[in-house]
């Protein structure tokens, strides 16, 4: 068994922690109180049904702290999962919460393989390895989705590591270990290329979901069935039955802050596609808005502000936006979304009783159809055509 630590319980942390935990002795550490009772309670700091199955039935060697010393002195690996969002001041994701934990380490552990999981700007893992002066600093893009993080860690679609090849390989071989796949194709890169990598993968995504947005937005302007012709389109087997679902926009975790830096790091090198996306993102959520103000609600009800079914992340939910602009246009607004257990959020109100929320919105609004609302889909509007993701 490895010695582990993993930095950071979000969705990347937690995921790491619990499959690391299968076969190693894994300390997580978070600077949240709350979240270390939680772990060390047997229970899941994000929802993830399958994280929540292995704390409760597996035998994993699993415990969290606060403490820096606790954490980091011991260790083989360490893994740093924590935040970093773009900063629309710099143009630039802001990385002092991973920069503070490389310091924290180096002071404490002069031999511990660092591995950096949270994502970062291109080039910032060499200046790290040049500012400390140490070949132990490595990069490793994660690949999840929210509320599969677990199961995209037991079955990864690939794994990445970047850095000293000696380290890099250790570390390869340790996640495969754990992971429930076979023959998971691996590739080393330099650290560069391994974060181009995950912010290129993303913006890709964006990219898809911005597209199948638009074409929603011309099938919804020239009054066309948006179902009949994005299941034609899929049909083609170059383009796939997949990520096709029109939305509210993208939202969530990564693609909304990956798509911006990587426009921001762009500059300088001819470009016209990845602006274009980011500026297709807002369009999208100012033409749901408007759509929905033509329909001259009093009430709006907004059913659940999470992207994603089977989802508690509210950050960056397009759905914000859209609500900001209806408030704009003095609509007046109220929530239902039982992840929230507030009176109110974002200065609107929570109405946590589902009956009293229907009765009382003249029309709801959804990101994804539940078949909580199959007794007044009438006045539901969505742009979920496939009941899925």
């Amino acid at each position: 068994m490895k010695r582990i630590t993993v930095v950071g319980t979000g969705y990347v942390g937690m995921s790491m922690a619990v499959l690391l935990s299968q076969k190693n002795d894994v300390t997580a550490i978070d600077i949240d109180k709350k979240r270390v009772n939680q772990i060390n309670d047997k229970k899941s700091t994000v929802k993830d049904s399958d994280i929540d199955e292995f704390l409760s039935k597996k035998d994993l060697s699993l415990n969290a702290t606060t403490e820096k010393s606790i954490a980091y002195k011991d260790p083989e690996i360490i893994i740093i999962a924590t935040p970093t969002d773009y900063n629309p001041e710099t143009n630039y994701f802001n990385t002092s919460s991973v920069e503070s934990v490389i310091q924290d380490i180096v002071e404490f552990n002069e031999k511990a393989i660092i591995i950096i999981k949270s994502t970062v700007p291109i080039g910032f893992t060499k200046s790290m390895i040049k500012k400390y002066r140490t070949d132990r600093i490595l990069f490793s893009p994660e690949f999840l989705r929210e509320g599969k993080a677990l199961h995209d860690n037991l079955y990864p679609s690939r794994i990445i590591v970047s850095g000293k090849k000696e380290y890099a390989k250790f570390f390869i071989r340790v996640l495969k270990n754990v992971a429930l796949k076979n023959n998971i194709d691996h590739l080393y890169t330099d650290p560069s290329e391994a974060e181009a990598i995950k912010l290129f993968s993303n913006t890709y995504l964006a990219m898809r979901v911005a597209f199948f947005n638009e074409l929603d937005n011309y099938a919804m302007f020239k009054n066309l069935d948006a179902y009949s012709i994005v299941k034609g389109v899929s049909l083609d087997p170059r383009i796939g039955d997949f990520y096709n679902n029109p939305s509210f926009g993208y939202g969530g975790y990564c693609l909304p802050k990956d798509t911006m830096q990587m426009q921001a790091e762009f500059s300088g090198t001819p470009q016209s596609i990845i602006g274009a996306i980011v500026e297709s993102n807002k369009l999208r959520k100012k033409f749901v808005a408007e759509c929905i103000i033509k329909k001259s609600p009093s009430v709006v009800g907004i059913f659940q502000i999470a992207m994603k079914s089977n989802s508690d992340n509210h950050r960056a939910s397009s759905i914000i936006d859209v609500m900001d602009i209806l408030n704009k246009n003095s609509i007046k607004i109220v929530i239902y979304d039982p992840s929230i257990n507030n009176k109110n959020i974002l200065d609107y109100e929570v109405i946590s009783d589902l009956k009293l929320f229907k009765s009382v919105s003249d029309l709801i609004i959804t990101n994804r159809i539940s078949n909580e609302l199959n007794d007044c889909i009438h006045k539901v509007f969505s742009r979920d055509l496939f009941n899925n993701d």
